[in-house]
């Protein structure tokens, strides 16, 4: 099937869709960039976003990948598909990382965006979250914003659109993390699919899903609640660092050739 507008979503976690469960679809996760492509084929369905025909979608993310893979992995593999729109988010892996050249990293990104701009496809690219909320996290607040700012530049650059993650002060808000704390949940991913659709100039909007109350804990249950997630989540993430594990190294892009998104 021919598709005049053609979605490739490239990343890590992110854009692969963690904390969004759905055992239904490929890597049992359903994720932002699914839905985005879903409502564009909705909104546009005898007709591309340039009304010339369908919509489709791939999406090549996947969970742990570092720069340097998705550059080398994902870029020449969307570009051969003739994208008229890419979705791209990288490097907050290797931010993650004890050592990181941010410097060269983005220098390397900036290529890999000079690529995907060559195509002609509308670029979208994203900032990195700013985790000063999390205790775990917000040590690498600093590292974020030098990425964000040489991010701004490069994106600039290369004419890509910069969807501005650091900013969405929403994400403060736990209800919208899943039970690891570090992927967003169904409803995350919903708001962030609205926000990409805000970024592309489209009406439609995905309802909300009606958050549950914020429970009210005693400072031993919250105690509890941190060792138990420790225990489950963050021991083992960072011992598949220690060990330089990537969490992804079984797995196989979600949806790996064009189709529609619509099922």
């Amino acid at each position: 099937m021919e598709f005049s507008t053609r979605y490739v979503a490239l990343g890590d976690s992110f854009t692969e869709g963690l904390g969004d469960t759905d055992p239904a679809l490929p890597n049992q996760v359903r994720g932002w960039a699914d839905r985005v492509a879903e409502q564009l084929a909705l909104a546009h369905p005898d007709d591309s976003l340039d009304s010339l025909g369908p919509v489709g979608y791939a999406n090549l993310a996947i969970r742990g990948k570092k720069m340097n893979q998705i550059l080398t992995e994902q870029i020449d593999v969307a570009v051969a598909m003739k994208p008229t729109l890419v979705t791209i988010y990288s490097g907050i892996n290797d931010i993650l990382r004890p050592k990181v050249d941010i410097d060269a990293m983005m220098a390397r990104y900036s290529d890999g965006l000079a690529k995907l701009a060559a195509t002609g496809a509308r670029v979208l690219v994203f900032t990195g979250f700013d985790a000063s909320t999390s205790k775990i996290f917000t040590s690498i607040r600093g590292r974020t914003a030098i990425y964000n700012e040489l991010l701004r530049e490069v994106a600039q650059s290369h004419g890509a659109e910069l969807v501005d993650y650091w900013r969405f002060r929403e994400y403060n808000d736990w209800r919208l993390w899943g039970i690891d704390r570090m992927h967003m949940s169904t409803a995350g991913h919903i708001n962030m699919a609205n926000r990409v659709l805000e970024q592309l100039g489209e009406t439609v909007r995905i309802p909300a899903p009606d958050l549950p109350a914020i429970p009210v804990r005693t400072t031993a249950e919250t105690l509890k609640d941190n060792a138990a997630w420790t225990r489950e989540y963050v021991g083992p993430w960072v011992g598949r660092r220690l060990r330089g594990v990537p969490s992804g190294d079984n797995l196989s892009a979600r949806w790996p050739v064009l189709h529609s998104p619509l099922r």
